[in-house]
């Protein structure tokens, strides 16, 4: 029995449709109904703990290994002295590593934020910049 059918059969009281039996047959209904959302719901948590877990062993088993052949590399800092002719831009060129830096003009922007510089400062001759640089023997 549907529910309207329910709700259409307690406005009228009819008997027919509260015997035992039809309330038996609605209570089993509701129960049935209940277990299968029970194990809908915990079918559904199964499968995100799995899925979790498979996710969560598969990241932590292929880390990033390193190979026999790795060294590592160490940032250092040095003074350059500004001669003549030079510039900003030019004594960066010299001194950049296209490994640790997207381009020239990051490696600019990482000075010229050592120095508290911009980016278009005038570099005199005689003064001293801050350049960072790496190296795989460690000092």
């Amino acid at each position: 029995m549907s529910s309207a059918m329910y709700a259409a059969a307690s406005l009228y009281n009819d008997p027919r449709y509260f015997s035992k039996s039809e309330v038996r047959i609605r209570a089993n209904k509701i129960r049935r109904q209940r277990i299968f959302r029970k194990q809908i719901i915990m079918l559904l948590l199964l499968v995100a703990i799995i899925l979790f877990s498979v996710i969560f062993l598969n990241n932590s088993i292929s880390t990033d290994a390193q190979s026999d052949d790795y060294a590592p590399e160490f940032k250092y800092y040095t003074a350059v002295t500004i001669h003549a002719g030079d510039s900003l831009w030019s004594i960066a060129s010299e001194h950049f590593n296209p490994d640790h830096y997207e381009d020239l003009g990051s490696y600019v922007g990482e000075i010229c934020s050592i120095n508290k510089l911009s980016t278009d400062s005038v570099v005199n001759a005689g003064e001293c910049i801050i350049l960072p640089y790496y190296e795989t023997e460690y000092k």
